[in-house]
């Protein structure tokens, strides 16, 4: 496997960190899960459960193991540094100085294995203003621009479905960096340092609305932007049913090709005219409510026009195109008779670097005994660890 060889400490916790060490076990990386022995990650408690154990916990933990130690007693600290000793990578999310407090800080740890990749996922980075401040996903998009548009003209902007920041700007570029910083360490033999800010990531990802901002030469306004349900032809109508289809006919060639199945060939000259959109979205969903949300999606299936129904996730779980990529692995009767628990699959498909979704999760602790052993403590060693409650 890619990462095959490769040992990772997984300091982080709920979604952004546990997200990106994931991928990192999926692609072959061990993954040493570090957690406080008393309660562990806060997503095995956090609702809702399933058997006792939160469903956030399953989707973004499988296949790792679990360490779990009081990292502020000395002993604790000794056992962390002599994984470091032997690890290739430690990932945090500790707010800005707490491991620094606890003495197990970058520049400390690199003393211990000069080859360890550090990598800090925050949420505002390690300086500026704000960087120890509290933060959630709703909090990135608002600072980016980005949640002051979600929603229509003229209503209470709408909160965002998924964190999505906390993935997309987050894990995905702390996965990026730690790719990086270990194919730098090739040719240096030398680890490094990865500071990595959510915040950062979601200001990186606001190119479309500051093309927009320099295109129109104004601030992008709710509802009006071109992938914001400002223009006909790209955007959400309503159904003969009650369902809902999606039309990204952004390239001209799709929206004259539409336009023309529509019975209006004078539209496609007024595509990104903004005087004539809500005349033209007003006829197009006219259109879209002749017929149900299927029936429009076996019309729509052999043209070339960029056109979706609006799928719930169980739907999405279930189509073709999913299945046929391997995206949905479904544990059936996890949660109980007929509650399926589905997984995501792998997202990058490699010709020669094979990867695996394997369907387990360590409980709380479950492999701290076999790693300390792995570390040379003996039977008495680990008792008396236990007996302090280090472990």
């Amino acid at each position: 496997m890619p990462l095959e060889g490769v040992r990772v400490l997984d300091l982080s916790r709920v979604i952004a960190g546990p997200f990106c060490t994931q991928l990192l076990a999926d692609y072959g990386a061990e993954v040493i899960k570090v957690e406080d022995r008393q309660g562990g990650d806060p997503s095995r408690r956090q609702g809702p459960l399933i058997n006792g154990t939160g469903s956030l916990f399953y989707l973004v933990n499988r296949n790792k193991k679990s360490l779990a130690i009081d990292l502020k007693q000395d002993s604790g600290k000794e056992i962390l540094r002599s994984l470091v000793r032997e690890a290739d990578v430690l990932i945090e999310q500790f707010r800005p100085g707490v491991m620094d407090k606890l003495g197990l800080g970058y520049e400390s740890l690199k003393k211990e294995n000069p080859r360890l990749i550090y990598c800090s996922l925050s949420g505002y980075g390690q300086t500026g203003p704000m960087s120890t401040a509290p933060s959630h996903d709703l909090n990135f998009q608002s600072l980016s621009g980005m949640a002051v548009l979600n929603g229509l003209p003229g209503e209470i902007p709408l909160v965002p479905p998924v964190t999505l920041m906390a993935m997309a700007g987050g894990s995905l570029y702390a996965f990026a960096a730690i790719m990086m910083a270990l194919f730098q360490r090739t040719s240096t033999g030398e680890g490094q340092y990865c500071d990595v800010a959510i915040m950062d990531g979601t200001v990186s990802l606001t190119v479309q609305l500051l093309a927009d901002r320099a295109g129109w030469g104004r601030l992008p306004r709710r509802g009006e932007g071109v992938y914001a349900g400002g223009f006909a032809c790209y955007n959400i109508y309503a159904t003969g049913d009650g369902g809902y289809v999606s039309l990204a006919a952004a390239e001209d060639k799709f929206w004259k090709e539409f336009c023309t199945e529509m019975g209006y060939p004078e539209y496609p000259a007024a595509q990104w005219d903004p005087a004539q959109q809500e005349i033209i979205k007003q006829r197009v969903q006219e259109y879209f409510l002749t017929r149900t949300r299927s029936e429009w999606e076996e019309h729509f299936s052999p043209s070339d026009i960029c056109f979706s129904p609006l799928l719930d996730l169980d739907e999405m779980c279930q189509h073709p195109q999913v299945a046929a990529r391997g995206m949905i692995n479904r544990l059936e009767d996890f949660a109980g008779p007929g509650q399926d628990l589905c997984l995501t699959g792998l997202p990058v498909k490699m010709s020669s670097g094979p990867s695996q979704v394997k369907t387990s999760w360590a409980a709380l602790g479950e492999q701290s005994e076999e790693i300390l052993r792995g570390l040379g403590y003996d039977e008495g060693d680990i008792a008396r660890l236990r007996e302090q409650k280090v472990i």
